[in-house]
């Protein structure tokens, strides 16, 4: 079985304002490492264009609207402080959510044990009718929904390790008991969300963690509450919002992570869904701003994807 990369050059065609820490560079650092030689082995495909009615399986009509309405034919449009459009935006939104429904497609189709999506801009902040922090669609809830409509999948689980708690997924999934949403997090921190008395309706299983915490309070509170509760959840499919923000040199995160770190929590997300799940994965890109930081954890994360692919039941190191 095989890791399948997806990729577009829209991605860089999505402008911010100068200095933000959401820019095309991202993407140039994340393929830049994936064209070393121990990736040789991905198969790589290009990020379609999303479908207008997979992306209304979680966005109503009119937010689709509003963000055509605000597309910029130049310079940029601000939604908000932080969220701005370019010309090039929407159309790279629309790839990075068809690289989300293109994956799944793959995965549950079996075409390939698992898929990375180094795609942008990012998804997890944007709720079902609002865009912010950096995100216009939820290409994780679509993908979720799109599993879910297309392949029958009773239960999707979103895992997000992203420094900055998915408000948006969280929000999106918050009434569904079949959709399960877990993150690990840095709190207080933007959105300001995240606590972990927020349950949903049993689905929802956030893990904050305080300002300087490193590898293992991260990987206990891994082990005592999502793990467990992916486990016990039993997904047909595991989607990972996977942010590398929490990375000890990330200039917007608190968090002390290490590449190791992410190399152990795939394998231990893999290690659910190889066991629940018949091993299908897929990680969408989310946050991670400085670019080697961002670069060498995007790039032991995939190595840990391709593991898995090579070894469709791996034993995940837990210690």
């Amino acid at each position: 079985m095989t890791t399948l990369l997806f990729t577009h050059a829209a991605s860089l065609n999505h402008l911010t304002p100068e200095g933000h820490p959401e820019r095309p560079d991202r993407i140039r650092a994340v393929e830049q490492i994936l064209a070393a030689p121990p990736f040789a082995k991905l198969v790589r495909r290009e990020a379609p264009r999303a479908r207008v009615e997979d992306i209304l399986l979680v966005h109503p009509e009119r937010h689709l609207r509003h963000l055509e309405q605000l597309s910029p034919a130049s310079g940029l449009e601000y939604i908000d402080a932080d969220t701005t459009m370019s010309p090039g935006t929407l159309e790279a939104a629309f790839h990075a959510v068809g690289g989300a429904v293109a994956a799944v497609d793959a995965v549950m189709k079996g075409e390939a044990h698992n898929a990375f999506c180094a795609l942008r801009p990012p998804g997890h902040h944007a709720g079902a009718d609002y865009a912010m922090g950096f995100c216009y669609f939820n290409q994780a809830a679509v993908a979720a929904y799109y599993a879910r409509k297309t392949f029958g999948a009773a239960r999707v689980a979103v895992m997000d390790f992203d420094v900055h708690h998915g408000n948006g997924t969280q929000d999106i999934f918050w009434t569904d008991a079949d959709m399960f949403y877990g993150s690990t997090h840095q709190a207080p921190l933007y959105p300001f969300t995240g606590e972990a008395h927020e349950q949903g309706v049993g689905n929802i299983f956030n893990a904050p963690l305080s300002e300087g915490t490193g590898s293992a309070a991260f990987r206990e509170a891994m082990r005592t509450v999502i793990l467990p509760a992916l486990d016990d959840f039993s997904p047909d499919l595991l989607i990972i919002s996977a942010g590398f923000d929490a990375h000890h040199r990330d200039p917007i995160g608190g968090l002390e992570l290490t590449e190791e770190d992410f190399a152990w929590v795939t394998l231990n997300l893999m290690d659910v869904a190889d066991r629940k799940a018949g091993g299908r994965v897929v990680s969408l890109l989310e946050g991670g701003y400085d670019l080697r930081g961002l670069a060498s954890s995007a790039g032991i994360h995939v190595q840990a994807l391709m593991h898995g692919a090579a070894n469709p039941a791996p034993t995940a190191n837990r210690s």
